[in-house]
């Protein structure tokens, strides 16, 4: 097969949506599928489909439109904020999208009247990660003008943790957000649809059985994909983590010294890189680089390897220690986190493998 390649194990991703899907719903919660660490591939999106799930969540409007056009079926919410510059997009293809900003909102407006559309949004309140967010005192000011917008509803409360600032969630910011959507409710007459929760990290409130009752939606995709939790930096019980794997090829294999000789600058990418005098090792550079992938988020599945680094079109290894033969043209494989999965997915030039265990066949990516 080609390299460099990902390989997609479908029936596995499955299993992980509908064990999260059944502990979410007896809990009274509705999980969203996260599309983004996949680009949308149509291959994961009906993957996801088969298992349940409703409703689909992406950063990127050109996602939501390509899960529209693949024909999958189910709500489509754009969780990241949208820029001014794209509001017809956003009411054309989502039916509901985070916002923080009232002269958005107000483009949303004008384009749900215009399109004869009722756009629906869910108000991310601040709790402490300062991403984005309105600030809980702003709350009600905010409500009172964005009430009176033609075409637009507003759907529900959400948070967000774990991504800037690196704060987890906790009773404590989870039941802020509870307590901003009472507020909301009184101001609007009506409950809101909508109170979600966060993402993969909030998964361990739930399992500890700690999640304040009116949380009614966790954004998930992460653990669905890969079975972890990256901030917690956890193994989540009970889901499948060899869902994907990476393969690239080896293209030099020789004994070099492990320092470098002669001037050092920065590297291509404004780094001044350091090292460690080991002697001579075995080295070997794998045909795949920075710009496929962050490297340093890739686990060796020989044991003894180790990533010394890379740069744009190259990966470095020491395999001086390997417990496996390595030589070139070997196809190496590797274990990866969220953010190397989100770059593989992303380069055109890794190929896209897909496993159905289920129906017992391989098949490549088809856009």
């Amino acid at each position: 097969m080609k390299c460099p390649r990902i390989e997609v194990n479908l029936t596995k991703i499955k299993q992980n949506a509908c064990y999260l899907k059944k502990m979410c719903q007896k809990n009274g919660i509705e999980l969203m599928a996260v599309t983004k660490g996949f680009c949308a591939k149509h291959q994961i999106a009906k993957t996801l489909e088969e298992a349940g799930i409703t409703r689909f969540g992406d950063s990127r409007v050109e996602n939501i439109r390509k899960l529209r056009e693949a024909n999958i079926r189910g709500e489509m919410t754009l969780i990241r904020l949208p820029m001014l510059s794209e509001a017809v997009e956003v009411v054309k293809w989502a039916d509901v999208s985070f916002n923080t900003e009232i002269e958005v909102i107000e483009a949303l407006s004008r384009e749900a009247v215009s399109q004869n559309k009722l756009h629906k949004i869910v108000l991310v309140i601040e709790v402490g990660d300062l991403r984005e967010g309105i600030m809980p005192e702003k709350l009600v000011e905010t409500i009172k003008y964005i009430r009176k917008l033609k075409g637009i509803e507003i759907y529900g409360v959400a948070l967000n943790v774990g991504c800037f600032g690196g704060v987890l969630p906790s009773i404590t910011n989870t039941q802020t957000l509870v307590e901003a959507a009472i507020k909301v409710e009184e101001m609007l007459g009506k409950d809101l649809k909508v109170i979600s929760g966060g993402s993969t990290c909030s998964l361990k409130l739930l399992e500890e059985g700690k999640m304040p009752e009116r949380i009614n939606q966790l954004r998930i995709g992460e653990a669905i994909l890969l079975g972890t939790d990256v901030t917690g930096q956890r193994k989540i019980p009970g889901l499948n983590r060899n869902t994907m794997r990476l393969v690239a090829e080896v293209v030099e294999l020789k004994e070099k010294p492990s320092v470098p000789w002669g001037e050092i600058g920065r590297d291509a990418f404004g780094k001044l890189p350091k090292f460690e005098d080991k002697g001579i090792r075995k080295r070997a550079i794998l045909a795949i680089g920075r710009q496929d992938v962050v490297i340093e988020s890739l686990i060796p599945e020989i044991e003894g390897v180790k990533v010394l680094g890379g740069s744009s079109d190259h990966m470095i290894l020491d395999v001086t220690d390997a417990q496996d033969d390595v030589y070139v043209g070997k196809q190496m494989g590797f274990k990866m986190s969220y953010g190397a999965m989100l770059a593989l997915m992303t380069s055109e030039y890794v190929e896209k493998v897909y496993i159905d265990e289920d129906e017992g066949k391989t098949f490549k990516n088809i856009e």
